[in-house]
């Protein structure tokens, strides 16, 4: 609890005792008579002052700056009515349940921002920098990049970097959300605001604190409540309307009455107070913005940053969710994943490669071979062509088998001439023989006769001497969770999920069957997916449905823009993820996006729950009170009691357990 909650508790005890003794004083008959109403008016009066200062502070502060018609303005106005009929007891009675509401709001809300708090723990406090052989402790603002800091076990990551000694286990569960550790060794990469587990290690600064990764996550975090949700501006453009309409109806059931009825005007002026009391929006003006708020850390806590509760809202209300494959539902990292060609019969591992059309019309997939680690001779002499065709390259494709003949202890072979040919492939000139390496165009291109194959992926083609050598299978692997987040997707009732892709055809399709979409598009340029995307989002319109476009954030950056709600996927460390996207999640798991949605459905539906109930208590309550059935008590009831089941619904938008989403 913090100081100004201690002081409210101690004002809010001291009136409630004073507001106490001259309850039994009244009952006693001590100042209930006619005689004593000066002397009941000051007994009453004490503990109302006392719990009302700054309630009337802070109105009168409101009223000098043209703020009149707030819900403080309505609750003094209506404990000043009650003063002005003798309704002493009541008008302490509001004022004092007023205060115990908003004191248990601010706790609500304190302890919904505990959660966006805890989360702003992970800015590192300092950096232990080597200088020499020494370590000073500095401020992270004073490393530069290329600096040298050292991390013992258990300490906080200050500053982004690299690892250049020692080998250890991060906690990046402050950013992700996910609780397994992660092994790093030297040259890998390292986030500020992860946790060192196991061992001292050093790393190499490769990014100012201002622009690592926390730095920006801590940001986005204190800006998220900039960004409304159309029902928070809603609640506060309906309020500033509301209270005073409100006003105007109060003075007319405390004028007209007398006038046209034999209602007394004491009656009339009890209505209008009891009219005033309901009427006070608190329930909607402050739960709702909580609700958003705590949706915001419960999101936050699970490694997903959500930059407005506008996003979360339209997060709730999308059916139609499209994703980009490379990095988004494959790991974005290609890999030589199956190597085919003929036959082993009659084949020798170098320049002395033999083929005829006969075996060469012949595939054999090797798949129990490679799937016990070992190639054939054949396979590897495929590899040692392709390796050494490719070894000036540094496309991925190249990399990827590169990095196979490396792990198979192939060594590529330096060629004499190396000539890349656009669209097609490369031909490299080795002590052997020409060696041609590319797609099936450069084998048309130079006659080479080639199988039929009905693999998917991207597909080498590797051929020596004019002869058909093999093909290597070079594929961007699903990732692991991808099945089940669309799955689970489904599950929750979103109609439609769509991979654009620029992708061959076969190669998208693939992966759309596999992961279970419902439709896929490839062959797709940049300009043309935004074209897709936004024929998409016009047919959801029809539908009154939302669009989310799920990218990695670096090259998704126009159509993450044109969505109704963009997502970055797998963006662990990527600024251009966090700049372009209104959702971002910190680790590389599909799944984490049902999260996101289950999250934002809560929040919406908590919303709806507060905003329905408050109305449909208010509004009985303002029919009975003008009708002057309802009393104070009813009209205290109508609105703190409403106030505080709203903030205690509110605050179950914090909770993150996978139970409270069921």
């Amino acid at each position: 609890m913090t100081q100004k909650q201690k002081r409210m508790l101690i004002k809010i005890i001291v009136s409630g005792v004073l507001y106490a003794v001259s309850m039994a004083l009244l009952f006693m008959g001590v100042i209930g008579n006619e005689k004593s109403v000066p002397i009941c008016f000051a007994a009453f009066l004490v503990p109302y002052l006392i719990i009302s200062y700054d309630v009337l502070i802070s109105a009168a502060k409101n009223i000098a700056r043209g703020e009149i018609f707030d819900e403080k303005f309505l609750m003094i106005v209506a404990t000043f009515g009650a003063f002005a009929i003798q309704e002493f007891e009541e008008t302490v009675a509001v004022m004092l349940l007023f205060q115990i509401g908003e004191l248990f709001q601010s706790y609500a809300v304190g302890k919904s921002r505990k959660s966006i708090a805890d989360m702003m723990s992970i800015a590192p406090e300092s950096a232990n920098l080597l200088v020499g052989d020494e370590v000073k402790s500095v401020d992270p603002d004073d490393v530069e990049i290329g600096d040298v800091i050292v991390v013992r076990s258990g300490e906080k990551i200050p500053l982004d970097g690299t690892v250049i000694d020692g080998k250890s286990m991060v906690d990046t569960s402050a950013l992700t959300g996910e609780s397994v550790p992660r092994g790093i060794k030297e040259g890998d990469e390292v986030l500020a605001g992860c946790i060192n587990g196991q061992s001292l290690i050093k790393i190499k600064v490769t990014k100012k604190y201002d622009d690592t990764t926390v730095a920006k996550v801590l940001e986005l975090v204190e800006e998220a409540g900039v960004n409304k949700a159309p029902t928070e501006n809603f609640i506060h453009s309906f309020a500033r309307i509301y209270t005073p309409v409100v006003v105007v109806c109060a003075l007319l059931l405390a004028i007209f009455p007398p006038i046209f009825t034999d209602r007394t005007l004491h009656a009339s002026i009890t209505t209008a107070c009891v009219f005033l009391v309901t009427s006070c929006p608190c329930a909607l003006v402050i739960s709702v913005p909580l609700s958003f708020f705590g949706g915001i850390g419960a999101a936050a806590k699970r490694g997903i940053l959500v930059k407005g509760g506008n996003y979360l809202e339209a997060l709730a209300k999308s059916d139609v969710f499209v994703f980009d494959k490379t990095g988004t539902l494959t790991k974005g990292t290609f890999d030589v994943t199956q190597i085919i060609c003929a036959e082993d019969e009659g084949y020798a591992l170098k320049s002395d490669f033999k083929s005829d059309k006969n075996k060469a019309s012949t595939v054999v997939e090797q798949e129990g071979a490679e799937a016990e680690g070992a190639l054939t001779e054949n396979q590897k002499a495929c590899l040692l062509y392709a390796a050494s065709a490719e070894a000036g390259s540094t496309h991925p494709i190249a990399l990827s088998i590169l990095k196979k003949a490396r792990q198979e202890g192939i060594s590529a072979e330096e060629a004499a001439e190396t000539e890349e040919i656009p669209g097609h492939g490369i031909r490299a000139v080795v002590s052997g023989g020409e060696i041609l390496a590319g797609n099936i165009r450069l084998m048309k291109k130079y006659s080479v006769d080639v199988p039929e194959t009905s693999v998917t992926g991207s597909l080498v083609y590797v051929a020596f001497s004019g002869k058909f050598a093999g093909i290597i299978v070079v594929a961007d692997e699903i990732k692991e969770d991808s099945s089940k987040a669309v799955a689970e997707l489904k599950k929750l009732g979103v109609a439609k999920t769509v991979m654009l892709s620029g992708d061959k055809k076969a190669v998208a399709e693939d992966v759309g069957r596999k992961v279970g979409l419902d439709a896929v598009y490839s062959e797709l340029l940049p300009d043309s997916k935004v074209e897709k995307l936004s024929s998409i989002i016009a047919e959801s319109k029809e539908n009154k449905g939302l669009v989310a476009y799920v990218g990695d954030g670096i090259n998704d950056a126009p159509a993450l823009a044109a969505s109704d709600v963009g997502i970055a996927m797998g963006s662990l460390g990527s600024d251009a993820a966090i700049e372009a996207a209104d959702v971002v999640l910190m680790d590389d798991k599909p799944s984490k996006l049902c999260d996101a949605v289950l999250v934002a459905r809560k929040t919406r539906k908590i919303v709806t729950q507060n905003i329905a109930g408050s109305l449909i208590v208010k509004f009985t309550v303002l029919v009975l009170g003008a009708l002057g059935v309802a009393t104070m008590w009813e009209a205290i009831i109508a609105d703190v009691g409403v106030m505080v089941v709203a903030v205690l619904n509110a605050t179950r938008a914090q909770k993150t357990h996978a139970a409270d989403y069921d």
